[in-house]
């Protein structure tokens, strides 16, 4: 496997496609949840992926001003559960973040059930109990 990070005029179509079919195949369509995936921000973010031959099976994007005026990795999704796939991009997010943007912080609104992965991360809970999306929420925390 091999793990590529690039601004988002780096990217080619083809990335992009993969990128965003990845993205809607599990948040909307798995999830059910119909929202605007595509938000506008990614043009200004770097975007980490996993790719397995020339198939993507982890993507995170790092970004600005997604919550609250703060860095953040988001849009976490693995193709394959209980592989380490997604564990493996964040930790690389957190990675170009601290490269590319040197934050103190990173801040990001987890899917409540997804805590505890977030948490084998580094990050940890600052409160929760609000929903996006019709999807209950934790916003967290990681300090470098």
């Amino acid at each position: 496997m091999t793990i590529t990070v690039k601004h988002f005029c780096e990217l080619s179509n083809i990335e992009l496609m993969e990128i965003y079919r990845l993205r809607i195949n599990v948040f909307v369509v798995e999830q059910n949840c119909p929202y605007e995936d595509i938000d506008g921000l990614d043009v200004d973010a770097y975007h980490v992926c996993l790719w397995d031959n020339d198939e993507l099976v982890g993507y995170c994007r790092v970004v600005y001003g997604y919550v609250e005026g703060e860095y953040s990795v988001g849009r976490v999704v693995s193709k394959y559960r209980g592989k380490g796939i997604g564990l493996e991009v964040v930790k690389k997010g957190i990675e170009v973040a601290k490269e590319k943007f040197n934050p103190d912080r990173l801040i990001i609104e987890a899917q409540e059930y997804a805590q505890k992965f977030y948490e084998k991360c580094g990050f940890y809970k600052l409160y929760g109990d609000f929903a996006v999306d019709g999807i209950p929420h934790v916003k967290m925390r990681y300090d470098f």
